[in-house]
């Protein structure tokens, strides 16, 4: 079951509660390569963001954690298309497709957060590695994208072929796909 801190659904094509049904899946276990786990927590929302000049962005997102990995998918309408992001995201960045929609692998960090449990202050620094696709919402790379990112747990870098999988499976079943 999802968890949403939302009370009504924006006016967008797709909701943060759609995305984490969609990921939320009986099989995301298995997809990630570890069966015998579960999802421990799933939950969906909107975030909003205001540009410069007023203009108000709502973003939705839902995340699914299991022991070993966290799984995140979130939707943008940016007007820039995939092929074009990818010249921001490194030279690691890695052009794919999936499902025909014109797809970005790319690798970011995680930030860890250190707690004193005898009191004291939160340290932070680096974490993980994330592995993150972005996926254009259209064949046509026309702008917009969903993005998928799984990272682990306990900081080793999650599997490609994983993410592949879950973008691969997930994707097709959130409300707003169009078919390749």
């Amino acid at each position: 079951m999802c968890h949403t801190s939302d009370d009504a659904r924006p006016s967008k094509p797709v909701s943060g509660v759609q995305l984490c049904n969609a990921l939320n899946r009986a099989d995301l276990p298995t997809l990630l390569g570890t069966p015998t786990e579960y999802a421990m927590n799933a939950s969906g929302n909107e975030s909003m963001g205001t540009w410069a000049d007023g203009t108000k962005t709502v973003t939705p997102e839902a995340e699914v954690q299991l022991s070993t990995y966290s799984v995140k998918l979130s939707t943008s309408d940016d007007d820039i298309p995939v092929a074009e992001m990818a010249g921001f995201l490194g030279s690691s960045a890695q052009n794919r497709t999936i499902g025909g929609h014109p797809a970005v692998l790319y690798s970011d960090r995680t930030i860890a957060l250190n707690f004193n449990l005898g009191g004291g202050k939160v340290d932070t620094g680096p974490g993980g590695i994330a592995r993150s696709l972005l996926v254009a919402k259209d064949t046509k790379d026309g702008g917009g994208f969903y993005e998928v990112s799984i990272w682990r747990q306990d900081d080793v870098v999650p599997d490609d072929l994983a993410l592949l999988r879950v973008a691969e499976t997930v994707l097709p079943t959130v409300p707003d796909w169009t078919a390749g």
